[in-house]
């Protein structure tokens, strides 16, 4: 184990037998809540429906998606779990804490890590990485996930459709 890692905590070196430490799973990456600096991964959400959006601070059609979850958010409280994954690579934490406060989005808000990034383009195309085609993935309640096909902004019925469908 390295040198001041934790126990179990993932230090992105390869093992003795060649093994990398990286999740297995885009789901498992922890992320930092911009918000609240709280630790949290999208596979700890099992058993609720996620919408995870991804997204970048400059992006208009993002933040309009953005304005339509926060209407989804009064609609159904907690029965949905919301994260804003912010994938551009000059955004940081504090650029994206900014933005969620500055919007009054109170809901999960992280900066992805390049890895995790590259695990999303692998699973579900370059596409989700496309901030103006404002990218919202569906993770159902067993983890197994979707890209909703539809590019540009989702209104609140389309994505209350999405999850009723399911995965």
């Amino acid at each position: 184990m390295e040198e001041g890692a934790e126990e179990g905590e993932e230090t992105g070196e390869v093992g003795e037998a060649g093994e990398s430490s990286l999740p297995a799973d885009w789901k498992d990456y922890e992320l930092v809540d911009t918000r609240t600096g709280e630790t949290f991964r999208v596979s700890d959400f099992k058993g609720k429906p996620v919408l995870l959006e991804t997204f970048s601070v400059w992006c208009p059609t993002c933040l309009k998606q953005q304005q339509e979850v926060k209407k989804m958010v009064g609609n159904l409280g907690n029965g949905v779990i919301h994260i804003s994954l912010d994938v551009d690579p000059n955004e940081d934490e504090e650029i994206v804490r900014n933005h969620m406060e500055s919007n009054g989005f109170k809901w999960y808000s992280a900066v992805a890590p390049p890895e995790m990034t590259q695990e999303l383009i692998d699973e579900f195309g370059i596409t989700v990485v496309n901030a103006p085609a404002a990218p919202v993935i569906l993770v159902c309640e067993d983890q197994s996930a979707r890209l909703l096909e539809q590019r540009g902004v989702k209104p609140v019925a389309l994505l209350e459709e999405e999850i009723e469908k399911g995965c």
